[in-house]
Formats: structure tokens, C-alpha cells, sequence
């Protein structure tokens, strides 16, 4: 006796589901890493990414962005006169500049102003 169709395709679809959902988790897997990637890339820079670009200052601003010569500190400077520095060095437009003009055009604006942040604020 022959089988009917329903006999046939039923096992076809159960093997067709499960050789699928790998494929289906993956994409929803790499979907949601995308979401979070772009979800942190809006969020700004994390604490871990600033304090290690922060360090970098610290060759010529001394530790913690107190400096001991004549480089100026940056530790407790208002945040809007740090932000509006840091923007013009980047432009070149600071004429009292020195390296500081080549150094943040390294820097995207939401760098730029999480390091103004950074410095303002009083460390312990």
C-alpha cells in the first residue's frame, strides 16, 4: 500500500527544520552582535577605552593629567574649556599648539569629548 503524501512530507519538513536552525541561530546570533556593536558605538567610548586613551596623556601631562612642568595639567580643568581646546587643536586653529595639533586629529569627536569629561572631573 502506497503512503500518502502527509507520510512522505512530514519527515521532509522535520529534516529540513533541522538542518535549518543552525543556519537561523546563526543569523540571529550574528544579528544580535551587530545590534550590540552599534548599540555601544552610539553609547560612546567605555570607561576601560578612555582611561587607556587618557593614559596616552600622561607622557606629557603627567599621571592622572597632573603635570609636574610646564605642560599645563588637565585634572579639574572645566570640562567646556577642555571640549573646546582639544576641538581646536583638532582643527589646527589653536595657534599656541605644539604637537597637540598632530596628536588629535587621531581622536573622532566623541573621543575628543569623553576625554574632556575624563579631565574635568577631580580624581581621588
Amino acid at each position: 500500500m502506497p503512503l500518502s503524501p502527509v507520510h512522505t512530507l512530514r519527515p521532509a519538513l522535520w529534516l529540513a527544520a533541522a538542518l535549518l536552525a543552525p543556519a537561523a541561530m546563526a543569523q540571529t546570533t550574528a544579528t544580535a552582535a551587530v545590534a550590540a556593536t552599534a548599540a555601544a558605538s552610539t553609547a560612546g567610548p567605555s570607561v576601560q577605552d578612555i582611561s587607556l586613551i587618557a593614559g596616552t596623556c600622561a607622557n606629557c601631562h603627567g599621571p592622572d593629567g597632573r603635570s609636574t612642568g610646564g605642560i599645563p595639567s588637565l585634572r579639574g580643568v572645566h570640562e567646556r574649556h577642555l571640549l573646546q581646546r582639544l576641538q581646536a587643536f583638532k582643527a589646527g586653529t589653536a595657534t599656541d599648539a605644539t604637537v597637540m595639533t598632530r596628536l588629535m586629529k587621531g581622536y573622532d569627536d566623541a573621543q575628543i569629548q569623553a576625554l574632556a569629561q575624563w579631565f574635568s572631573k577631580e580624581a581621588n
